[in-house]
């Protein structure tokens, strides 16, 4: 019995007597009734002791009209009966058992409710129920009702426990609440000619009164159209005009509560040309102009200039400079003998200009009067003694298989090469081929044997003196008897 159990009731068609256990004088309220018995059980005064032998029987009349006193076995009353929840169709009680169950045990609940001016006690459940909370649903609004819940046992009802106010059954008042959508949180910008549809959601409950302001004063109706339902309120213009811009205001009205939203329109269209331009000064290849800003900017601000020049010869146009935000520049890279004119164009976020600011004066680019003077020519001296840049590397061959050997030499005038094998000059060898083309030396040795071991050098030479570099070859492999088989041009 500790833990709350619930239950679900409807007055649409409830019995018109309760039961017999739980039926309390109609006569009076509920709480008036519970507060006669509660205090006539608790706060009946003492019999005082009789002064004659008539007194006893003059104090056993009073007894019969007293109410007997409630036994052991009747619970007592559901204790901390608690509003729990009510709104336009149903309310919702809850409570805790008695401190008495009564020696039979109790047996369940009987929760009763009343109008406001009516005499009688309706049942909300016919037969006790062991739960600790209901719900009663199907009311009607406008109702005022009294409630009282009684614990009830074999032996028979307990006294009710009783809510201490009438219950209002009214509809439901949710404040009133306008969400923006988040494209209309800034400046809402559309551009003269298109159409303006703003779609604004609200809250509230009942139905709230709505209202649109335009910079604080009524809309006008024969540009403005407002239509408002249960949840927004749509606000259009079918043809925008630069005089729809500004602060708009929807107030929602509910009860003495409202709600305010802003919104910013910002009708634009596109800026005029400036107001006049001039050719300040032509010097070189550069031309400085300057001009006026524009005394319409299309109702917003402007994103820049564009400027542009045109050949005499030609006449076609070219964009030199775009969004340039100063109202003065010069133009540079003009080519001499031309003449030129310059325009400028206003631009903003709908876009440049119809119309241009033209000069009225050209541009004359003159040749200038310059003398070239040739620098004197110094002839650099190229000569220089033989250097080696990529001196020989030490290699190893295989007998039978034509070997090369490398280097690079630097000099001026073209140095003489001469090939060396153990300090002995071998130019003239058939056996060797030597190459030299753009300062890389090459030495071919043909089927080279271990006889052809041995150091290599190569020297150049020319009129500023010379260099020489050496490497070592080594041919393995083979018998001696295989080396000089491989003599045969030596026996010859």
């Amino acid at each position: 019995m500790t833990g709350k159990a619930t239950s679900e009731a409807s007055v649409s068609t409830p019995e018109e007597t309760a039961p017999e256990t739980a039926k309390v004088p109609t006569t009076e309220p509920s709480g008036e009734v519970a507060v006669s018995e509660s205090t006539g059980q608790d706060l009946a005064p003492e019999p005082q002791k009789p002064q004659d032998p008539a007194a006893p029987a003059a104090s056993a009349m009073p007894a019969t009209t007293k109410p007997e006193p409630p036994s052991e076995d009747v619970p007592s009353a559901p204790l901390r009966l608690t509003l729990e929840d009510v709104n336009h169709g149903s309310l919702t009680v809850s409570w805790e058992p008695p401190e008495k169950l009564g020696k039979p045990g109790l047996q369940g609940y009987v929760l009763e409710f009343r109008r406001e001016g009516a005499s009688e006690w309706v049942p909300v459940n016919p037969r006790p129920v062991m739960v600790t909370q209901q719900t009663v649903r199907n009311l009607a609004l406008g109702d005022k009702l009294f409630l009282r819940v009684t614990a009830v046992s074999s032996a028979g009802a307990g006294p009710p426990a009783v809510l201490d106010q009438p219950v209002h059954i009214q509809e439901i008042t949710e404040a009133p609440k306008i969400r923006v959508p988040r494209h209309l949180r800034q400046t809402y910008i559309r551009r003269v000619g298109e159409s303006v549809n703003l779609q604004i959601p609200f809250q509230g409950k009942p139905k709230p009164q709505v209202s649109w302001t335009h910079n604080g004063h009524a809309l006008d109706s024969q540009r403005v159209s407002v239509r408002s339902g249960d949840q927004d309120s749509i606000l259009f213009i079918r043809s925008a005009q630069r005089s729809d811009s500004g602060r708009y205001e929807l107030t929602v009205h509910l009860e003495g509560l409202e709600a305010k939203a802003n919104i910013d329109i910002l009708v634009i269209e596109k800026p005029g040309p400036p107001s006049s331009i001039k050719l300040l000064e032509v010097w070189g290849c550069n031309a400085a102009l300057e001009w006026t800003p524009p005394q319409d900017t299309g109702n917003t601000e402007l994103l820049g200039y564009t400027v542009q020049k045109a050949d005499k010869k030609t006449g076609q146009w070219f964009t030199v400079l775009e969004r340039y935000h100063p109202t003065t520049c010069t133009i540079s890279d003009l080519i001499i003998g031309n003449s030129y004119s310059f325009r400028v164009f206003s631009e903003n976020l709908c876009g440049l200009s119809d119309l241009a600011t033209t000069t009225k004066e050209l541009a004359h680019i003159h040749k200038a009067n310059i003398t070239a003077k040739p620098r004197e020519f110094i002839e650099r001296d190229f000569s220089e003694a033989p250097s080696f840049t990529q001196p020989l590397a030490d290699h190893t061959s295989t007998p039978g298989y034509s070997t090369q050997l490398f280097c690079s030499v630097r000099a001026s005038p073209k140095p003489k090469i001469i090939w060396m094998k153990n300090k002995m000059d071998i130019q003239g060898d058939p056996k060797y081929r030597a190459v030299s083309e753009q300062g890389v030396c090459t030495l071919e040795i043909r089927k080279p044997s271990p006889f052809d071991s041995g150091v290599y050098t190569c020297k150049a030479i020319n009129v500023l003196g010379e260099a020489s570099v050496d490497c070592r070859l080594e041919v393995k492999g083979g018998s001696q008897k295989v080396a000089l088989s491989t003599l045969p041009s030596w026996t010859d």
